[in-house]
């Protein structure tokens, strides 16, 4: 009797371990459902208490969805750099005859100081400044060619911490991880983040990282300014879109080219780290 309850107590138990594990993967497959109907591609769930064949399968599906990621923002970047130089060439066959043509006209002396020179003075001007604000879109699809090579990310991020030495810093996890990548488009990356924070009224700089079994990793750049509004989240990375007065609208979808370009990537956590308001992680 007493063999007979056991065996009795050890099968409801295993039941119940079995049914616990079974909605545990059921609440898995929902949570990556609900990330990839929300465009979130790292999702990155842990694969404590998984078997050894659940184990593979999730650290597959994890790297699937950076995968994913990956080959749909170089999509985005291609997309914008085909765009740009379309729009650059076009804009500036328009502004270069409107610019050369009213400069023409500045020197004749039946303009010089009559009424019409204040006009055209001033449509030689906008034409000028258009045309060295397209210029700066060129970038974008000018690019260099990345150099890549090993760097160790303490001392790349203590360089760039002597470049603003007004600014708090906070380095986590620095010391032993190393990337293959280009440290000078890196450091354009990074100093854009840094130049957009301390716009945002920033003092504080949070550097933490996270090593992926791959050989590569995860840096989470994180300030305390002033948060982006929830309505541009999803257009800060877009050319030509910016909320500063002065701004060109540049600056991320640069830096996010660069990251692409490299195999890596740049988003914007949707939560920010815990103490700040704004956190960018770089896949390198």
């Amino acid at each position: 009797m007493t063999l007979v309850i056991s065996i009795i107590v050890l099968c409801a138990v295993a039941t119940a371990l079995y049914i616990s594990h079974q909605r545990s993967l059921h609440r898995r497959a929902h949570l990556m459902r609900e990330a990839i109907r929300n465009h979130d591609w790292s999702f990155g769930l842990s694969t404590k208490g998984l078997t050894s064949g659940e184990r593979a399968m999730q650290e597959a599906l994890n790297e699937l969805g950076e995968v994913i990621h990956q080959q749909m923002s170089m999509h985005e970047v291609e997309a914008w750099e085909r765009l740009t130089r379309i729009l650059t060439h076009e804009i500036m066959n328009s502004t270069a005859p409107i610019a050369s043509i009213s400069q023409s006209l500045l020197k004749r002396q039946d303009v010089v100081g009559t009424p019409l020179e204040a006009g055209i003075r001033s449509i030689n001007t906008t034409a000028s400044r258009l045309t060295t604000f397209v210029e700066s879109y060129r970038k974008l699809a000018q690019l260099q060619q990345p150099q890549p090579e090993d760097v160790h990310l303490y001392t790349f991020f203590a360089e760039v911490q002597r470049l603003y030495p007004l600014l708090t810093w906070d380095s986590v996890g620095m010391e032993e991880m190393a990337v293959h990548t280009d440290p000078v488009l890196l450091q354009q990356v990074v100093v854009n983040l840094v130049k957009n924070a301390l716009e945002a009224g920033a003092t504080k700089i949070k550097i933490s990282s996270l090593p992926t079994r791959e050989g590569g990793g995860w840096v989470l750049i994180s300030n305390n300014g002033s948060p982006i509004p929830a309505a541009d989240r999803d257009s800060i990375f877009i050319p030509f879109f910016t909320t500063k007065r002065q701004g060109t609208g540049i600056g991320l979808a640069l830096a996010r080219q660069i990251m692409v370009r490299q195999g890596g990537s740049l988003d914007l956590m949707e939560r920010p780290e815990t103490g700040y308001t704004t956190t960018f992680k770089l896949s390198l």
